[in-house]
């Protein structure tokens, strides 16, 4: 997708009522940005940028939850039993305009070359977000898009990641991991197939992460894995573990079942259904007949080795990665993506012990502390769960186990990785300050490894992506029409590109420019110089306040003029 325009027509957190933004001008020309390129959006604390993450994930997965097919028990909304329940009508903002472009999918009424479809949708108090396709002959501008067909032209993914406990980010995706358990659920009960989840929302935490880096590793070819092993010295995986506790059981409704399915399935005896035991896809085989086989015996068949641990009824995998253990998983596995799908449903069946209760609360939350609120499982009740990640790095005979690399290893990995994972998809990335804990090399290297890894595939896909920071070497390696920079005044946001080219520009240039900090130095060495300046203004000898700048006070532009002009002062009383 390409985003166009964003405009919310009521206050959300800091972004007040009519806050407008456009992302692109020139509509008619997809790739005026030279290809693809993210939008930095820049400013101070509390100006607001964080908060258009916010509210594009909040109308997505408002879109997400209005087209459902599976609605979780306690989840809509019901007069007398759940008046704070989802309604289609009501919304966080509950008025706003988004446009975009997007690939239509490939049917008889849209051709099968796709083309960009132009995209409006607009939320009214009071009704249900309204889906327009604007640029299509045979398709009314003003006419609303069918349910099915609305659905099918939102982005096909929406990710994020925050370097922070940005938990009004996650709070929409940790929702929709609650609502892809009960889908599950659902049709586990029913000993269906369960599909690709139907709010196609990731965020990534730490119970993701190790998901993401087994993936790429085994799937990602060695140039796409350059960026690890050059720059965070990562050369690949070299084994990991995967423990599934089976004999986990759950109860489910009867009623609200046959409520869905009465007249057309038989429901199995009792109330209870083991977590893991119709956990089944359907796999194309090469010759193009279909096979129905667990995900759990997939992963079986691609480890080293196994064992079942009766006293804990947990099946053991293990994996020693070779070459031939990648020509497993990609012949039991159709993609990267299937892998990563698989493992995320897996990831919500830790969720088995939150109660109906406690669901119903957290799908009206509007709580930013929500995550608390939400009982975290320890390690040997998971249904599943990683052990033993362990990575090859250079220089480094000793065992590396993922989880002892640094934050800012951990950032670097996280943010290229899902880039790699999601680099054939059209979807929206939100990444929320990726780079805090990256060194200044790597922060001057991010826009580029970014780009590197979608690679020239953005000729057939479209993604975008917003970055929020406060590091000039991102608005360095931008041009300006890719740079938002915000400001807050008189409790108003304003938006505005730099009136300077910033590609290229100097970290000096842009943080004066950009933040408005004139000073290149720190707080207290600021505060030093300016003692030594009030003390010349004084009379104090000059020789020797010039002796103290070169000896407290290291090289910068501040330390130069202020040596001017005690030179200058010096020379003028000699003549």
């Amino acid at each position: 997708m390409i985003l166009l325009r964003l405009k919310i027509n009521e206050p959300f957190r800091c972004l007040q009522a009519g806050f407008e933004l456009y992302f692109q001008n020139d509509w008619d020309r997809t790739e005026s940005r030279g290809g693809f390129a993210p939008y930095v959006l820049a400013g101070p604390n509390g100006s607001g940028k964080s908060n258009v993450l916010e509210v594009l994930a909040a109308i997505f997965y408002h879109l997400q939850c209005q087209y459902l097919t599976i609605r979780p028990q306690g989840f809509d909304y019901d007069e007398e039993e759940n008046p704070g329940g989802f309604r289609d009508e009501r919304s966080v903002p509950d008025a706003f305009e988004l446009e975009y472009l997007t690939f239509p999918p490939v049917s008889p009424e849209y051709g099968d070359e796709k083309i960009l479809v132009h995209i409006r949708i607009v939320k009214v108090p009071g009704s249900s977000a309204r889906v327009y396709l604007l640029n299509h002959p045979d398709v009314d501008a003003d006419t609303p898009l069918p349910r099915t067909e609305a659905a099918e032209m939102l982005p096909e993914h929406v990710i994020a990641y925050s370097s922070g406990e940005n938990e009004i980010l996650s709070l929409p995706f940790f929702k929709m991991r609650f609502i892809n358990y009960d889908a599950y659920l659902y049709h586990l009960t029913r000993q269906s197939d369960y599909p690709e989840p139907e709010g196609r929302m990731t965020f990534l935490d730490s119970q993701m992460s190790q998901a993401l880096l087994i993936c790429n590793f085994l799937f990602q070819d060695e140039p796409s894995l350059e960026p690890f092993k050059t720059d965070v010295g990562v050369k690949g995986l070299k084994q990991f573990r995967i423990i599934i506790r089976q004999h986990r059981r759950v109860e489910y409704n009867v009623e609200l079942l046959e409520e869905f399915e009465r007249s057309r399935t038989e429901f199995p005896f009792g109330t209870e259904v083991e977590l893991t035991s119709a956990f089944k896809k359907n796999v194309q085989r090469e010759d193009g007949s279909v096979r129905r086989i667990g995900v759990i015996d997939r992963l079986a068949q691609c480890a080293t080795c196994s064992f079942m641990d009766e006293e804990t009824e947990s099946l053991i995998l293990d994996y020693w990665v070779t070459p031939e253990t990648r020509t497993a998983f990609k012949n039991h596995f159709s993609s990267i993506l299937d892998l990563f799908q698989s493992f995320q449903a897996l990831i919500a069946l830790n969720l088995y012990p939150v109660s109906d209760a406690m669901k119903k609360a957290l799908y009206r939350s509007a709580s930013l502390y929500v995550n608390e609120t939400v009982p975290i499982l320890p390690l040997d009740e998971r249904v599943i769960r990683f052990e033993d990640l362990i990575l090859l790095k250079e220089g480094v005979n000793a065992p590396v186990y993922a989880k002892s690399l640094s934050d800012g290893e951990h950032q670097f990995l996280h943010t290229l990785g899902l880039c790699l994972l999601f680099k054939n998809k059209n979807a929206l990335f939100l990444l929320d300050e990726p780079e805090t804990h990256f060194n200044p090399d790597w922060r001057s290297k991010l826009i580029s490894r970014i780009r590197d890894c979608f690679g020239m595939s953005y000729r057939k896909t479209k993604r975008e992506m917003l970055i929020t920071t406060h590091t000039p070497f991102l608005i360095s390696d931008s041009r300006p029409e890719n740079v938002l920079v915000f400001k807050k005044e008189d409790q108003s946001v304003t938006v505005s590109r730099p009136d300077y080219n910033t590609l290229g520009a100097s970290i000096n240039k842009i943080t004066m420019k950009t933040f408005g900090k004139k000073e290149t130095i720190g707080g207290y060495a600021d505060r030093i110089l300016n003692d030594m300046k009030q003390r010349f203004a004084t009379g104090e000898n000059r020789e020797a306040l010039l002796e103290e700048v070169h000896q407290k006070l290291g090289d910068s532009i501040e330390k130069i003029l202020f040596t001017k002009t005690l030179l200058d002062s010096m020379e003028k009383d000699e003549t």
